[in-house]
């Protein structure tokens, strides 16, 4: 039986998420507005996201000025499986229904991804990535089971991260956690 040991972890990287979550929120809403036969406006989506990544994640003086402590090598390949994760989860759920050309369940299953890929986040930001996770899965999860128009689900997903991201970015304040790691030998 493996062995393992308590390693604690600083989350001094919540203000980076919370302009990201705040970020993409807006995002997700001016593209729902505009979405049209897509649901959610590919151009719109795509240019907001890859700008806000380069401006939150890429710009090294924005990274510094948020910045309110150090990350570990650990956390970093977290962030780079939840990455990858989030893509392999968007190609399970979502991706049978791109050859159909089904908008809503596309988006939702890219919404459900997203929700569960925040789960993976705990060790870089927290609890607070935890409970965005559930609540964005159980909107998905809602879109999955009920008529109501994509939109309605969209706009709450949306709510959701802009929430957070405005708790982390203004409200929320460095702290530590723990996770249980295999031992080294």
């Amino acid at each position: 039986m493996a062995n393992f040991e308590k390693t604690e972890l600083e989350f001094g990287h919540k203000k980076q998420g919370g302009l990201w979550l705040l970020s993409i929120g807006i995002v997700l809403i001016a593209a729902t507005i505009f979405g049209g036969k897509f649901l959610v406006h590919p151009i719109i989506f795509l240019a907001g996201y890859y700008a806000f990544f380069y401006i939150v994640n890429i710009n090294r003086k924005v990274r510094e000025k948020l910045s309110q402590g150090g990350i570990s090598k650990f956390q970093i390949k977290i962030i780079y499986f939840s990455i990858a994760a989030l893509f392999v989860l968007m190609f399970c759920i979502a991706g049978p229904f791109i050859p159909l050309w089904d908008w809503r369940m596309i988006w939702l299953g890219v919404m459900l991804a997203t929700g569960l890929h925040f789960l993976l986040w705990y060790p870089v930001h927290g609890k607070s990535m935890v409970i965005l996770g559930i609540i964005c899965s159980l909107i998905a999860v809602c879109g999955y089971v009920t008529d109501l128009p994509y939109a309605v689900f969209g706009y709450a997903d949306a709510a959701a991260k802009i929430v957070c991201g405005v708790y982390m970015l203004f409200f929320s304040k460095p702290s530590k956690g723990y996770i249980y790691k295999k031992a080294a030998k």
